[in-house]
């Protein structure tokens, strides 16, 4: 079995200690459920080494020293062995192992000296182009002194932000007093670090100037009113106006939003023009939906003089136009009076003509679900101010409740006895808990303020893109179910969701209730959601490491403009990609015509974001793109004093992460390698690449079937001395004369297999590992049901086991390789878990592992109305048999309701009654007293002993029928029937009589 990369549930966090403070380089600690442990260096390479720089932001590895930051604490050192190939994002996505590996040498832990990371930001100046200066300098941002700080020093600033150039270097923290360490003093724009005699008051700052946005402001010039005057925009360093073509409603709304003068405005056409001269900075702002600041928004491209003085923007802003509604006084955002702010005052709403479908849209407007009660008379009390609204009259499709037909606003004759209220079917309906924050983790819904699971069964994809969705986490990535209930006893949620996909809200997905009350499940529900879109670069076609820059958005992939593009823009889709660093940004270089216009918007990253979507964005003043002028990265292996192994490693089909097929990434695609010429010596080097020890054999003619993609290298000659295979002679990247089939395999001697060995049986016998080349025993001390489960999963054979120790031992002579596996429930596979050492001997041969697995039976009804009556049928050894009637009464029959969640046993049928079934009668003379879990768990004369017919099949009718209930009143909730129903139980020598019977039934017209 292949071992694939996983995420751990046991570590949640990793960082580098140094003089006990987490920096950029030092011993290497992962956070477990058991706290911080210590890693050991014993398998540590550079590849697991570049995985953390990259995870913590710390740029790329230098050299991996074994101890040089070790701290005695007195705990064990972490054995766990990670085997990354250097790809990966976070350390816990490598693969790991245990198996087999030796308590670790005292000191000897991992350690990691990563490149040089210090980043630029500048903070606490309303724009990312002006504020207090700030480098991340090993894990810590600090400021720099203002002793010596000029204008020469601020341009450099500024040109490394890409924010043009400098318009202002302040001192005496002008823009605050930072925090945490002062880096730089007595700075000559050489880069050097110095010693410094400095406080925080006197942290240096920068104004930069007018390249994109830069630093940007925005004001209302007036003399009296605050949120109404002449529009006015801070850029290049001068206070100048905005022009009033079009401003359309959605730019004023956006514009009064980000004065906080609320969310809409009016263009004051009729005001005259005001004196003195000033720049008119910018015209045509056309602001989308989507943007959430005015710097977002298109416009034409700024111009000192972008329009007429008669055209400069007077606006006002009334925080009142649209009225705003709220719930108060009912305990929660979500019940409670009704209440509309409108003409500066909250009031209240009459309970004339208030329904449900006015409550509806009270609910939907403040996304709180839908309405479950529409209340009168004040039950939330008697409110004050205004009646705003009366005799409402909603269809309850309304976006706003003052879009209903009313009377009007303030007119009525009611009293604040009458005020409506509305009650809610939620606040929050679902959550996300337990993951890697609030975008990952067991799906709970809210249940009365009592968060409940969700149940795995029938929980489908769509279901969980709603509820990304709905949290604001983009889509949905994985679902993983059969996650353990916190007790035996706790509830899980007693519906099944049907979403499609595209509802608003998982509350608004159609929903199947459960048989009496319970979801059959293996457990709980996981979703894991990503909120993230994607950027490639493209070259010829297809995706690599070098290429034009394409951003996918709702539209589809677009291109982006190659103006204001840069080196830290370039380098985050670098490090995003797993392409190493920048080393050129060329203009339209890799510009393919495609039609459609090319994306104006600006990323101004400060080259230290993990993705390129976190960078900050404008498109205030930028002009259309030049034909052809596309955003492009070229990529290198070199930063600072360190090598970044751009290319990558991996053995792929050989049902290990160390035997298999060799693949190398490379420009963006794996490829393979050739087997003209390929030896040990080369095979020695890969496996030493991917700490797999030594190799054991150099596979030819795709041993390890053949791959796709292309063939990177041919004739590699190692020495095996090589620190990479890449580093060989060989006919250079991607030239060769082969085909697929002589794709090149390693097997490696940390190879490892397991097998169970028997004449006749395929998931019962000896337990043998593949380690160092050789099939050799496992030894059953101490063997516990996690390991035994966790074996026979990882051999497909179920996850039912038992240890034979009554089987006489086996002659011959053999390794025993390991023993003292104990498997946690973390763990995913044997390799992970934790054992003694390997030796060649580890136990005598009568300690040998000789196991059988079985798969867990399993259990249905069929042939009855409803997957709660019918034959009873259990699978076992692969095969759908009965059960014979003998013996068969009730407390047999309440287990199997039970075990199904169909609720309680009404009767016990003999004589297939359920028509005849085929295939084996798995069990006979069952004894159950009623309490058992399982069927199977009762006394009875053991699997497939018996001399019976199918004629004899025993069949159950459970309460779970009486579903047939929820649809007559489904019936009469929908078509306005009035409809009683009886439902009389009358136990007669096991029987039940199920009667409807309709007392009185009348349409209404």
């Amino acid at each position: 079995m292949l071992l694939k990369p996983c995420l751990l549930p046991g570590y949640t966090d990793v960082r580098l200690m140094k003089n006990g403070s987490s920096q950029c380089e030092g011993q290497v600690e992962m956070k477990t459920s058991g706290g911080w442990r210590t890693l050991c260096a014993s398998h540590w390479n550079m590849a697991n080494a570049n995985v953390v720089c990259r995870q913590l932001g710390c740029g790329v590895a230098i050299t991996t020293p074994k101890g040089a930051y070790f701290v005695e604490r007195g705990d064990e050192i972490w054995r766990d062995q990670f085997h990354c190939s250097g790809s990966e994002s976070f350390l816990w996505n490598c693969p790991v192992t245990a198996l087999g590996v030796p308590a670790c040498a005292h000191g000897n832990t991992a350690s990691v000296v990563c490149s040089d990371s210090r980043q630029l930001r500048l903070v606490d100046g309303g724009s990312h182009c002006a504020g207090r200066v700030g480098i991340l300098q090993q894990g810590s941002w600090g400021s720099i002194c203002d002793d010596s700080w000029d204008l020469s020093d601020a341009h450099v600033v500024c040109r490394q932000l890409g924010c043009g150039v400098a318009l202002e270097a302040t001192i005496s923290a002008h823009f605050g007093e930072g925090s945490g360490p002062i880096l730089l003093d007595e700075v000559n724009c050489t880069g050097e670090e110095a010693h410094h005699n400095c406080s925080h008051k006197k942290d240096a700052g920068v104004i930069c100037s007018g390249m994109c946005t830069d630093f940007l402001a925005l004001r209302l010039v007036s003399k009296d009113q605050e949120c109404a005057g002449w529009l006015e925009i801070f850029y290049n360093n001068t206070w100048g106006s905005i022009c009033q073509s079009p401003v359309e409603p959605v730019t004023l709304s956006m514009i009064c939003r980000q004065l906080g003068c609320g969310d809409a405005g009016t263009l004051d056409f009729l005001v005259p023009s005001r004196e003195s001269s000033r720049p008119r900075w910018v015209d045509g702002i056309h602001c989308r939906k989507t943007d959430t600041s005015l710097w977002q928004c298109p416009s034409d491209p700024w111009k000192h003089q972008s329009c007429s003085p008669k055209e400069e923007a007077h606006i006002t802003c009334t925080g009142d136009r649209h009225p705003q509604l709220r719930l108060v006084d009912g305990g929660s955002r979500c019940a409670g009076r009704v209440e509309i702010i409108h003409q500066h005052s909250w009031g209240t709403v009459c309970g004339d003509s208030w329904d449900l479908k006015d409550a509806h849209v009270v609910c939907r407007q403040l996304g709180c679900g839908v309405a479950f009660n529409a209340l009168l008379y004040a039950q939330f009390g008697e409110g004050s101010g205004p009646i705003w609204l009366t005799r409402l009259a909603c269809t309850g499709e309304e976006e706003y409740l003052w879009n209903c037909p009313a009377l009007g606003l303030g007119k009525n004759n009611c009293g604040h006895y009458k005020d409506a209220g509305d009650r809610t079917h939620r606040e929050r309906f679902v959550h996300l808990v337990g993951g890697l924050g609030p975008c990952s983790g067991r799906v709970e819904v809210n249940s009365g303020g009592q968060w409940i699971p969700v149940s795995d069964g029938n929980f489908t994809l769509p279901t969980a893109q709603v509820i990304c969705a709905e949290l604001g986490c983009g889509k949905a990535a994985s679902v993983l179910g059969n996650l353990p209930l916190r007790e035996d006893s706790e509830q899980v949620w007693a519906e099944e969701f049907q979403c499609e996909g595209q509802e608003p809200g998982l509350w608004f997905c159609p929903r199947v209730p459960c048989l009496v009350g319970s979801c059959s499940h293996r457990g709980a529900v996981k979703v894991v959601c990503s909120g993230y879109t994607d950027v490639r670069l493209m070259k010829n076609g297809s995706s690599q490491c070098e290429g034009q820059v394409e951003m996918k958005t709702s539209g589809g992939w677009r291109t982006l403009c190659a103006s204001h593009w840069n080196m830290a823009n370039a380098n985050v889709v670098c490090r995003q990609l797993g392409c190493g660093v920048a080393i050129s940004t060329p203009k339209g270089a890799y510009f393919v015509e495609r039609g459609d216009e090319i994306w104006r918007d600006r990323f101004h990253c400060s080259g230290s974001e993990s993705f390129l979507w976190n960078c900050p964005v404008t498109a205030l003043g930028v002009p259309a793109c030049a034909h052809g002028n596309t955003a492009s990265v070229v990529y290198s292996g070199k930063r600072g004093q360190g090598w970044l192994v751009l290319e990558q490693l991996r053995l792929v089909d050989g049902d290990s992460h160390c035997a298999g097929r060799v693949e190398i990434l490379q420009q963006g695609s794996w490829g393979s390698i050739c087997d003209d010429n390929w030896d040990l010596n080369d095979a020695h080097v890969v496996c030493r690449q991917l700490g797999c020890g030594v190799a054991l054999e150099a596979t030819i003619s795709a041993h390890f079937g053949e791959g796709s993609g292309p063939i990177w290298l041919d004739v590699v000659n190692c020495t095996g001395e090589e620190a990479h295979v890449w580093q060989c002679p060989s006919q250079g990247w991607g030239q060769h004369n082969c085909s697929h089939k002589e794709d090149a395999g390693v097997i490696c001697s940390e190879f490892l297999a397991l097998r169970l060995v028997s004449q006749d049986q395929e998931c019962s016998g000896w337990l043998e590992v593949f380690y160092n080349n050789t099939w050799g025993s496992i030894c059953h001390s101490p063997m516990e049901p996690m390991t035994l489960s966790i074996i026979c999963r990882q051999l497909g054979c179920g996850d039912t086991r038992t240890l034979d120790f009554w089987v006489p031992s086996r002659e011959g002579s053999r390794p025993r390789w390991v023993d003292g596996i104990r498997c946690r429930e973390t763990d995913t596979s044997l390799w992970q878990c934790p054992s003694d050492p390997w030796r060649y001997q580890s136990c005598s041969s009568e300690e040998e592992a000789h196991i059988t697995c079985t798969e867990s039976p399993q259990l249905r009804l069929v042939n009855g109305s409803s997957r709660c009556a019918g034959r009873v049928e259990i699978l076992h050894q692969h095969s759908w048999g009965t059960v014979s009637h003998d013996s068969w009464d009730l407390n047999d029959a309440r287990v199997v309701c039970r075990q199904l969640g169909c609720g309680e046993a009404i009767n016990a049928l003999l004589y297939a009654q359920f028509g005849e079934g085929s295939g084996p009668i798995w069990l006979t003379e069952l004894a159950c007293t009623g309490e058992e879990d399982y069927l199977w768990n009762c006394p009875s004369l053991g699997w497939g002993k018996n001399n019976c017919e199918h004629f004899e099949d025993a069949g159950v009718i459970c309460s779970g029928m009486l579903l047939l209930i929820f649809a007559v009143l489904v019936l009469w909730n929908l078509y306005g029937i009035w409809l009683i129903v009886l439902i009389i139980y009358s136990v007669v020598i096991d029987k039940i009589v199920l009667c409807l019977l309709f007392l009185l039934h009348k349409n209404k017209f």
